[in-house]
């Protein structure tokens, strides 16, 4: 039986962009956001020229913070039918918008025939060439999986993370994005900013997919770097199977 996917690669006489699968509900806010900012950074100007892309949005999937303290199921057993379900229906990739998640990301992987798109790859990949200390601010699982510090040291860039008072308020800004409260939550956000950047931080990394809800229009917006648009441009970037969106004039029919 032929997959879904099969046919968005061939229709009339030019090939479609790939079909992108994306593994949301981690939170629903932050796929959404996923799904807005793959919209507004591809080249287009019609409706056939934008991504093809199937989402599974349940957000039932076990919480990632309780696995990982051991207060709770594992999520990868959801995950993987998840990634799977969407590997069936034709998906070429896999893009995951939750920086947590990607704490089983070596497993996931694992069992699929598929790419997974890791965010902290995608962060590298559009890095500033002046950034020499990046401020990490993401929930504690994500600091102890360690996959952002790895890829930064690797490029002589250090990682400065909040202290154990700003990691608290911080968490709590972060469940009241879950909760829809984000005029709450912002300030927060820009007061540990202003402190981390006071410190020495010369970019602010908002590695929690509900992070980057927060920061537009804010103090520190122009010294944030937001992982889920670089996750938006990879999955661009493999859709069009181009190197760099610059090089995908608006409105182009790849043939």
């Amino acid at each position: 039986m032929p997959k879904m996917g099969d046919d968005f690669h061939q229709i009339g006489q030019w090939s479609m962009p790939k079909l992108i699968g994306i593994l949301g509900g981690m939170g629903p806010a932050a796929t959404l956001d996923l799904q807005h900012k793959i919209l507004d950074a591809t080249p287009a100007t019609r409706d056939q020229d934008h991504i093809p892309i199937v989402v599974w949005n349940v957000p039932q999937i076990p919480d990632r913070l309780a696995a990982v303290s051991g207060d709770g199921p594992s999520p990868l057993p959801m995950m993987l039918k998840a990634a799977q379900a969407l590997q069936s229906v034709g998906a070429t990739a896999i893009a995951m918008p939750c920086n947590t998640a990607h704490h089983w990301a070596d497993e996931l992987q694992g069992g699929l025939d598929i790419p997974l798109l890791h965010i902290a790859d995608a962060v590298m990949d559009s890095l500033p060439d002046d950034v020499r200390c990046f401020a990490l601010l993401s929930t504690p699982a994500t600091v102890e999986a360690g996959f952002y510090q790895r890829r930064f040291h690797s490029r002589g860039i250090d990682v400065l993370l909040p202290d154990a008072d700003e990691g608290e308020r911080l968490m709590a800004a972060i469940h009241l994005v879950k909760a829809g409260r984000l005029l709450d939550a912002q300030s927060t956000l820009v007061d540990i900013g202003i402190r981390l950047l006071a410190r020495g931080a010369d970019r602010l990394l908002l590695a929690c997919t509900e992070l980057p809800l927060l920061s537009p229009g804010t103090a520190v917006e122009a010294q944030c770097v937001d992982p889920t648009d670089a996750l938006a441009r990879a999955c661009i970037r493999h859709a069009l199977q181009e190197p760099s969106l610059d090089t995908v004039p608006r409105g182009t029919q790849l043939a």
